[in-house]
């Protein structure tokens, strides 16, 4: 087209008012939405108070982006009748399945972050077993006998409350399910406590329901704690009980996020990949989308040793 044509066309959309193409009809032409859903089980307001889902959006967007789709954030009831042309689903409970068979049929792609394995979907997932057997080893190399922990939600629900066998055995939960499996492998018999969501105000709840009405030579001196949001309100928890971190009690975390503005403790912790899992994520559902083969990934956890751990009180 000459420069003089150009001109004149612009001028005559400008004269219209005309918009430019409508991107429904362009969605038409070239058989997809442009639209990529993204499963997330929390509550909006909850799930953008993790920072760990903020940093696996992140990545899934440096990954979606330059192809010129976007991110469509539902829950699992919406996700049925949502145009997406694939979806990941991000710590989505066991019940995400009747929607994925829905997908299947459909032939739409669906890629998940850290759930159980099942047919005809992408894994992406983390060593979580095997990174809170790591964190429990730690605190038996200090001599900690008696442990609790403090987990994310075990159904979808998201009821708190103390940890029972029967409760556990019924987990929806695969991500709290496996780091609970990663501990009791240390400690067979640790007790717990179950978070309403990854929140510091939730962790200080747990840790004050584990610690004060415990006789000292029951309380637990360690505290093993599912994020590290978790773990910051146990050890306010602790704090307000009077008792000192870690001189009195121990406690660790997950996830390896920034504190800064939230606490000032340098948390032991396990530090995950959690941008580079988004990342890995936004490639397999491209990939899928076009029809290239693409394997399943598991990203490992790397142990941080901070001072929130000491030996165990005598």
């Amino acid at each position: 087209m000459s420069a003089a044509t150009k001109a004149r066309v612009l001028a005559a959309a400008a004269q219209l008012d005309y918009a430019g193409p409508d991107p429904r009809a362009q969605s038409l032409r070239r058989g997809r939405s442009g639209i990529i859903g993204v499963v997330l089980e929390d509550s909006l307001s909850d799930a953008f108070r993790d920072p760990i889902n903020i940093a696996m959006l992140d990545g899934l967007a440096d990954e979606i982006g330059p192809d010129g789709s976007l991110l469509l954030l539902t829950g699992d009831n919406l996700l049925h009748s949502a145009p997406v042309d694939a979806a990941v689903l991000i710590g989505c409970t066991n019940r995400v399945t009747e929607s994925v068979a829905v997908f299947r049929q459909r032939g739409v792609p669906v890629v998940a972050v850290e759930a159980e394995p099942m047919d005809g979907v992408l894994a992406i997932d983390l060593d979580n077993f095997e990174a809170s057997s790591l964190l429990a080893q730690h605190l038996r190399d200090l001599g900690h006998t008696r442990i609790a922990m403090v987990t994310l939600p075990l159904e979808p629900s998201r009821d708190r409350g103390f940890l029972s066998l029967a409760r556990e055995a019924e987990s929806e939960a695969y991500t709290s399910s496996e780091r609970i499996r990663g501990v009791r492998a240390v400690y067979p018999h640790a007790t717990g406590f179950v978070s309403g969501a990854s929140l510091v105000d939730e962790g200080a709840i747990a840790g004050a329901a584990l610690l004060s009405p415990v006789s000292l030579d029951e309380r637990p001196t360690a505290i093993i704690a599912q994020s590290d949001l978790l773990a910051v309100g146990v050890i306010r928890a602790a704090q307000d009980l009077g008792l000192r971190v870690p001189e009195d009690l121990s406690v660790v975390g997950f996830d390896g996020v920034r504190l800064d503005g939230i606490a000032p403790h340098d948390l032991t912790t396990m530090v995950q990949p959690a941008v580079e899992k988004g990342r890995a994520a936004g490639r397999g559902a491209m990939a899928l989308l076009a029809g290239t083969a693409v394997e399943a990934a598991v990203f490992r956890s790397e142990f941080h040793r901070g001072a929130t751990t000491g030996p165990a009180p005598v």
